[in-house]
């Protein structure tokens, strides 16, 4: 299982603070018909979409190797 989807929500939230960082210093006001704040929203509401996915689903799969193993070492016990 590949860590790229927790790093690219790491890196649209680095995006999204540097948008907000830029617009406070007055460098943009706009990307093309929105403003930079609600790019700057979406950008990092996905990034902590994905990040927050990828922590959940690890969890997951460990929680399912615990209980394999937990059943392997029942069945061990049994014999």
């Amino acid at each position: 299982m590949s860590r790229i989807p927790r790093l690219a929500g790491y890196a649209l939230m680095a995006a999204a603070a540097l948008l907000v960082i830029a617009m406070r210093r007055g460098a943009i006001a706009s990307i093309g018909p929105f403003p930079v704040a609600a790019v700057a929203l979406l950008v990092g509401m996905i990034g902590v979409m994905l990040v927050f996915t990828d922590l959940m689903v690890r969890g997951l799969y460990a929680q399912l190797d615990a209980a394999k193993r937990r059943e392997r070492e029942a069945g061990r016990e049994d014999e």
